[in-house]
């Protein structure tokens, strides 16, 4: 065991170098050229600013029908970096470490919920972004996901709106995914606390819209969990 684990380091010691070498990849974050290419897009360094310099954010102002919020850190620095990476371009594999950044951050929005559910993407975005962002962070967590909500229609992106534009542009854009069977509503959404996923939050407009769905379905308490809070 020893001795192949040695092998193993060793030859992931030896493609790191000629990758490094050869292609010279840069962090998805600070353009630097990647030490370890095998680790992923992001470099050590980068990591240790989102999970060591970034406190977790606890901000349960004008939350609507959501009864709790906290975010990782502050949607800045590497941490934006990295979310626009994962976002936007593809980077799919870093999924599973902000997911890690996003469980350690928890806090007491888990203790006692039910289950996890992801903030849906419009069917044609999830179809040409190839993921739903949310549902790849929540399927990283310690509860079951549930796939309960689905949009109606197809957003403007909220970047950029007003607080009052956006809480507009969702408004009835969310409803009870209609592939979600009377059991699995009844044993793990009514009477029960449920935790909102999604990547980002800045007014709460989508995370309000979506827990005002969930409450009118019998959910008790709609708590919510982002990786970053935008100011």
């Amino acid at each position: 065991m020893g001795q192949r684990r040695a092998a193993r380091d060793q030859l992931t010691y030896v493609v790191d170098a000629l990758v490094a070498t050869i292609l010279a990849p840069r962090c998805a974050a600070c353009s630097s050229t990647l030490e370890y290419p095998t680790r992923g897009p992001v470099c050590d360094i980068c990591w240790a600013d989102v999970k060591s310099l970034i406190p977790p954010v606890c901000d349960n102002s004008e939350l609507g029908a959501v009864d709790r919020s906290r975010s990782a850190g502050r949607y800045d620095g590497a941490l934006r970096h990295i979310i626009h990476a994962f976002k936007y371009e593809g980077r799919r594999s870093l999924s599973v470490r902000l997911g890690n950044v996003l469980a350690e951050a928890s806090g007491d929005v888990l203790f006692d919920a039910h289950c996890v559910v992801p903030v849906p993407l419009h069917p044609w975005r999830r179809l040409t972004r190839g993921f739903n962002q949310a549902a790849d962070l929540a399927a990283c967590l310690e509860l079951p996901t549930v796939h309960a909500l689905c949009r109606t229609r197809a957003t403007s992106p909220q970047t950029g709106l007003t607080a009052a534009r956006r809480r507009r542009n969702v408004r009835g854009a969310f409803m009870m995914s209609p592939l979600l069977c009377a059991r699995v509503r009844r044993s793990m959404l009514e009477g029960h606390i449920v935790v909102l996923v999604d990547d980002v939050r800045t007014t709460g407009a989508t995370l309000d819209a979506c827990a005002q769905v969930l409450k009118k379905a019998g959910v008790q308490e709609v708590r919510a969990l982002t990786l970053a809070l935008a100011e």
